[in-house]
């Protein structure tokens, strides 16, 4: 009986050690947890804010300084467990998952913030801020999230992750057929990016699915465009390769905006100038250069030389490209006469002002 006592004894005083031990560990889980959140990351912010790169202000921002605290918890009772409990306990095997799920959830918050870190870094890089990396950065976290979600599985049904992969393999065709949009998003943004067809702040025109602005974002599934009146519309990113779209950078890049007008000419006007008119009209300046044809000369002739000197002299017209006035075919309304040059300046109020007051004077 005494025997019985002393082992009964024993044992109360092995569990309550026991106790002891695991409110031990989480103590000490705890004041590692608020040191790192009170001492350590403030410091490495006032580090980060003292330096001139803005690499560490990316690297080690906010996000990705407090995932890292956060991992610090579950890895020190993962690893000091094992002096509170016995292996063999059910008990021990139920927080060792606990916290193995809980680091890795925790890791793959981390490692998508250290992607969006990088691709913060790439945005504000002179060489790559104009490409669409959106949809790669979000492909990587894609794949990131799904390994993790894999080991936590694995973790939870105590099955080997490359099992559960390849048991995965039989439902591959399903998978396809969920993720198509992502996959055929993937493939539509390399091929945006590899050809250069598209960039963030591109005008572009896309007349089948409504859309004509600039482009506010590339991502996995999506092409934002905001639209002139301020709506936005949406396309499938593998719309703009499969499909003909319109991209009116080039016109930027080069410096000049097309104008391509005519006006119609009552062809009952068209005659020949009387000798009177010849000598009026070379007396005047814009007949500089003006090439006789030896011949008694049409006043179309004349107006289309007076239209060219005007335009070869106005301060807002383009003298780099090409320039002319030339006719059109015949039709019943008139005999068009179309003024074919390029705006100096792109912006769309200066270009339509421009238009105005070159046609207001024709």
């Amino acid at each position: 009986m005494e025997m019985l006592k002393s082992i009964l004894a024993e044992e109360n005083m092995d569990l309550v050690q026991k106790v002891c031990i695991f409110a031990g560990i989480i103590i000490i889980a705890f004041v590692l947890d608020l040191l790192c959140r009170r001492l350590i990351i403030p410091a490495i912010r006032k580090i980060t804010a003292k330096t001139e790169s803005v690499l560490d202000d990316h690297l080690l921002s906010d996000d990705v300084l407090k995932n890292i605290s956060a991992l610090i918890p579950p890895i020190a009772v993962y690893a000091m467990i094992q002096y509170a409990l016995p292996h063999v306990f059910m008990s021990y095997i139920i927080i060792k998952k606990i916290c193995w799920i809980y680091i890795t959830a925790v890791s793959i918050k981390l490692i998508c913030s250290f992607i969006s870190a990088l691709y913060a870094i790439s945005s504000e890089h002179e060489k790559y801020k104009n490409q669409t990396l959106k949809g790669f950065y979000q492909m990587l976290k894609l794949v990131v999230v799904c390994i993790g979600a894999i080991i936590i599985i694995s973790t939870i049904v105590d099955k080997n992750p490359v099992a559960i992969l390849t048991g995965l393999g039989a439902g591959t065709a399903i998978l396809m057929l969920v993720f198509q949009d992502t996959i055929k998003g993937l493939v539509a943004g390399i091929q945006l990016t590899a050809n250069d067809m598209l960039r963030p702040g591109d005008w572009i025109t896309v007349p089948k699915y409504g859309a004509d602005g600039d482009v506010m974002e590339v991502t996995l599934t999506t092409v934002k465009v905001r639209n002139w009146d301020k709506t936005i519309t949406t396309v499938p990113p593998y719309a703009l390769v499969n499909d003909s779209f319109q991209n009116w950078r080039g016109m930027f890049d080069i410096g000049g905006r097309r104008v391509k007008r005519s006006i119609n000419i009552d062809m009952q006007t068209v005659r020949f100038c009387t000798p009177e008119e010849l000598e009026n009209f070379k007396r005047q300046p814009w007949m500089e250069g003006f090439e006789e044809t030896g011949k008694e000369e049409v006043n179309l002739y004349i107006f289309r030389h007076y239209m060219e000197y005007y335009l070869r002299h106005h301060p807002k017209v383009s003298q780099e490209m090409i320039m002319t006035v030339r006719q059109l075919q015949p039709t019943a309304q008139g005999l068009p006469v179309e003024l074919y040059f390029f705006s100096a300046d792109t912006r769309w109020l200066k270009y339509e002002h421009l238009q105005a007051e070159v046609f207001d004077h024709v």
